[in-house]
């Protein structure tokens, strides 16, 4: 052991206070020639240290084209005189992104409201396995940036708002991923809570804030073995991510003691020897900085070539430790999809969260199992993921409204009713002037197809006009004003999972506008490209959606009982601009829900949703992206054939007035290119506690088929933790689940700022009618600690301290206290 590794040891052991002292000899702005102290490699990677020229080594810190793509998101070259392979890089947060088809597991957020950090390892594993199966080496997931505002696009990416959760869950699957040989990438490192400005806006947070809310997922990672990390694209008091030295070296490596190697998100590089120095290893997709600007830099001397090195040793030894060096590396395995569908299916039956269930509406039986009325677009278009980076095509995906008809067996009677149109009807005829097919048009290789005309409105109308396309997309011009123009290329990339593609394939966009009555120049061009072109110009119009909710009312009328799916379709890049459903959906369920009270909201969004319904409905049940046993594990869920298994990981406000970011633009998205963490420590569930604010739901919230009683509460002290012992009893008449939570109070003794609870503990427990168990939860020294910006480190809350038990952040049943 060198003695550099027996620092970093050290530096573990000491923790707090001590190790940033420590770690703080390496602060700062680093000398463009300083030494580069690492601890050493093994044998293998130094050789080839040796032997790389400049080149070599500099080919191996930037993306470059794969020259036979699997379509995954990156590739870095090997040196193939050298033996060193090259590395495949997929998306990943919900199955493995790339062109073949793969397992679609359920939304990570779905996932974690299971509170089961043993399935999260499983769901890592089957990621793990798939990318090894599909020719991949790095996996670009899992995602722990917390949910801080419910905006944010890529809630659904993630997995809560509370710190404890992110990290149990965050280790395991990394656990999972890594167990079967795949390199796990934790990211967006760091304070990468938005997609609105991500790539410029500058994230100021104090030191305590940092820590305590969102950098305890990430050290889990690394304490978990994760071997990659992403820089965020964002800035962190002041500094990009990728060029933080604070971020890159003092904390992720001098006081975790972090040994794989950090590569930038995808653009995320903003300079050559700035990020080097600071700790960047690797900039992706290209090598815009990392490439011929930096071999000008080492041979001008704006940088040691140890830097380079130290890159590429970080790099190679991840390499070597997988077995990609020296072909010790298992075989690739086959995909077993079998596996994967069986995992998926069991995660999201474990995560659906039954919000509201008022007189027993749920689990369907009797009457309202045998006559159902589906409604919405997504019980016929199965919505299996979201869009972006966590999109995956799937080796099938039923449609809800088939598992339904099929649970409900022989003698039923389910009807189907679209409620709201996601891709609208064709022109009418009688409206275009003559010589236009916008309806299935099909242009061949190197053609070009052209209109100029009238379209005439007869009444003055809401209009959204939606084409489909196979190829480039057509240019369509309104009065003179495009209504498809091209977007940047990150939204070009990154559009929505459900509504921008059309069941037979082809790519959706749309344009929403009011048109007066009268007629409206229409012209159209579409390029036949290379392989050919088909699009369609189609439209939804009031009038149009007034027929689809009156069909909808007539079906819910004629049912017993109604399963109306909503959906919100989010996606990388965009964020949310309300916590309404999107489109005319409030104005569905408040229409069906009208026509027959015993209607089920089935949710498939990607974070909280605002319900000005709620009341009127009999049930709302919470399915997220459920991936592609979504259907099945939905079914299972609506008949009761399963218990609905999961809690919220996330608090769901009231309103777009009553959360912690509400009227704060300060907070979000950010004033003049700054966004200010202002809250504090109190984010999520502990905003509402400190604010006194009613959520709709809170964090933890979710009901059983069955009810469950506490009784019995203990607490003792085991070193500097706690053991919070307490009988859980199944009051009900039927098996279900319960996930008990433990809370714990401020410390009276600590002079920092503190939350009127925190999640200490929680533990996931399936029990049979009747039945009783006592269970013990163990409550550790780093949750009963604060961070103390003074001290630089964690302090624990020592005094007495008040636990409670609860079945959420607000339903708290058992309460004492205890000595620390």
């Amino acid at each position: 052991m060198s003695d550099t590794v027996s620092r970093r040891s050290v530096l573990r052991l000491l923790g707090g206070a001590t190790a940033v002292a420590l770690a703080a000899t390496t602060g700062g702005p680093a000398p463009a020639r300083a030494a580069v102290r690492e601890p050493a490699a093994g044998p293998r990677v130094e050789g080839l240290l040796t032997r790389l020229t400049l080149d070599e080594k500099i080919s191996l810190l930037h993306g470059a084209t794969d020259p036979r793509s699997l379509g995954q998101a990156g590739y870095v070259p090997g040196v193939a005189r050298l033996g060193i392979p090259p590395l495949r890089l997929a998306d990943g947060p919900a199955g493995v992104r790339v062109t073949q088809r793969a397992t679609a597991l359920p939304a990570p957020v779905l996932l974690a409201s299971a509170f089961d950090p043993a399935l999260a390892r499983r769901y890592g594993r089957v990621i793990g396995h798939e990318g090894r199966a599909l020719g991949q080496d790095v996996l670009l997931s899992p995602m722990v940036n917390l949910v801080r505002t419910p905006y944010a696009g890529r809630n659904y990416e993630t997995f809560s708002e509370d710190p404890l959760l992110s990290a149990d869950l965050v280790a395991e699957e990394t656990r999972g991923i890594q167990g079967e040989g795949l390199i796990a990438t934790v990211k967006h490192y760091a304070m990468n809570n938005q997609e609105k400005d991500r790539e410029s806006i500058d994230v100021r947070v104090d030191e305590q804030t940092l820590n305590e809310v969102e950098l305890r997922a990430f050290e889990a990672a690394v304490g978990a073995g994760s071997r990659a990390a992403m820089g965020a694209y964002n800035k962190v008091n002041g500094t990009y991510a990728c060029e933080n030295r604070e971020l890159l070296t003092g904390i992720l490596r001098d006081r975790w003691g972090f040994e794989g190697w950090v590569m930038t998100d995808w653009y995320a590089a903003h300079s050559t020897v700035a990020s080097l120095t600071a700790g960047l290893d690797m900039e992706m997709p290209n090598g815009k900085y990392f490439g011929t600007a930096l071999k000008a830099a080492v041979q001008d001397g704006g940088v040691s070539e140890e830097y380079v090195d130290r890159a590429v040793r970080r790099i190679l030894t991840a390499m070597d430790d997988f077995g990609l060096l020296d072909g010790s590396a298992p075989p690739r395995p086959a995909r077993d999809p079998a596996a994967g569908a069986a995992v998926a299916l069991e995660v999201a039956k474990a995560g659906a969260t039954l919000l509201h269930n008022r007189n027993g509406a749920l689990p369907l039986t009797g009457r309202a199992a045998r006559s159902i009325a589906v409604v919405g677009p997504t019980g016929s278009v199965p919505f299996v993921s979201g869009g972006g980076s966590a999109h995956v095509v799937p080796d099938h995906a039923e449609r809800p409204l088939d598992a339904i008809r099929s649970r409900a067996g022989q003698g039923s009677r389910v009807t189907y009713a679209l409620g709201e149109d996601l891709f609208g009807k064709p022109l009418p005829e009688a409206a275009l002037s003559a010589g236009i097919a916008p309806e299935g048009q099909r242009i061949d290789a190197g053609q070009t197809w052209t209109y100029d005309g009238t379209l005439t409105v007869e009444d003055a109308d809401e209009w959204t006009f939606v084409i489909h396309y196979s190829g480039t997309r057509p240019t369509v011009l309104l009065d003179g004003s495009e209504l498809f123009p091209m977007a940047d290329r990150m939204a070009e990339q990154f559009a929505g999972g459900l509504v921008s593609a059309a069941p037979d394939g082809l790519a959706v966009r749309r344009k929403a506008l009011d048109l007066a009555a009268g007629g409206h120049r229409i012209e159209i061009v579409a390029e036949g490209g290379a392989t050919g072109q088909t699009f369609r110009l189609r439209r939804v119009t009031g009038a149009t959606r007034a027929q689809d909710v009156a069909e909808a009312v007539r079906a819910a009328s004629a049912a017993h009982a109604v399963v109306l799916f909503a959906y919100e379709d989010a996606t990388e890049n965009q964020d949310r601009t309300t916590l309404a459903l999107p489109g005319h959906q409030n104005r569905l369920i408040e229409a069906v829900t009208a026509a027959n009270p015993r209607t089920t909201v089935v949710l498939n969004t990607s974070s909280a949703t605002a319900m000005p319904w709620l009341e009127r409905t009999a049930a709302v049940l919470q399915m997220y992206y459920p991936g592609q046993e979504g259907a099945a594990a939905t079914a299972a869920v609506l008949f009761g054939d399963c218990d609905p298994g999961g809690r919220l990981t996330q608090t769901f406000p009231v309103d777009d007035d009553h959360h912690p970011v509400a009227g704060e633009p300060r907070r979000y998205p950010g004033v003049n290119g700054v966004e200010e963490y202002s809250e504090g420590i109190h984010a999520g569930y502990r905003w509402y506690d400190a604010r006194g604010v009613r959520p709709l739901f809170p964090f933890g919230h979710g009901l059983s088929y069955t009810s469950f009683a506490y009784e019995g509460l203990e607490v003792a002290r085991t070193g500097d933790g706690l053991d919070v012992a307490f009988t859980v009893r199944n009051t009900g008449r039927r098996e279900g689940i319960d996930i008990p939570q433990v809370y714990v109070g401020p410390s009276p003794d600590l002079r920092v700022d503190q939350a009127a609870r925190v999640l200490s503990g929680y533990r996931r427990l399936g029990l049979k009618a009747g039945e009783s168990r006592r269970i013990t939860v163990r409550v550790d020294a780093r949750t009963l600690s604060s961070w103390d910006a003074g001290r630089h480190g964690w302090v624990l809350g020592t005094g007495r301290r008040t636990v409670w038990v609860g079945a959420s952040s607000r339903e708290l049943r058992l309460r004492t206290t205890v000595d620390v």
